[in-house]
């Protein structure tokens, strides 16, 4: 097997993870660390599983058969990748959380451990 991908399916390929991350960090629900959580995680996925799916699954692909293939990028599949890894991450950072937070605890307070009903940002 050949690696035909280029400096600009490469880069193509990183817009569209970053731009699948900015997603993910919008739609995830409240909380930076949640949100910076899922926009890298998403990010990361998706660019490796988009490297995967293009050279990997779709590499004996000609651009004949593949379109649009962007220097060596099938960018439908990877597109597609994306968007499956997005929905992926965002159910599963919203199903921790929920689970991981006690519903009737105000924010930022602690139930147990150290400082037990103490304000999360006092000492």
């Amino acid at each position: 097997m050949t690696w035909d991908l280029g400096l600009e399916g490469l880069g193509v390929l990183g817009l569209i993870a970053l731009g699948f991350g900015a997603f993910a960090a919008l739609i995830v629900g409240r909380g930076v660390r949640r949100r910076v959580w899922a926009a890298a995680a998403t990010a990361v996925c998706s660019f490796v599983l988009g490297l995967v799916t293009s050279e990997l699954l779709f590499g004996w692909a000609t651009e004949e058969d593949l379109q649009p293939n962007v220097d060596g990028l099938s960018r439908d599949e990877v597109l597609l990748a994306g968007l499956l890894t997005t929905a992926v991450v965002v159910v599963v950072v919203r199903y921790r959380t929920r689970h991981d937070t006690p519903r009737d605890a105000p924010h930022g307070w602690h139930l147990s451990g150290h400082g037990h009903g103490r304000h999360a940002g006092h000492a």
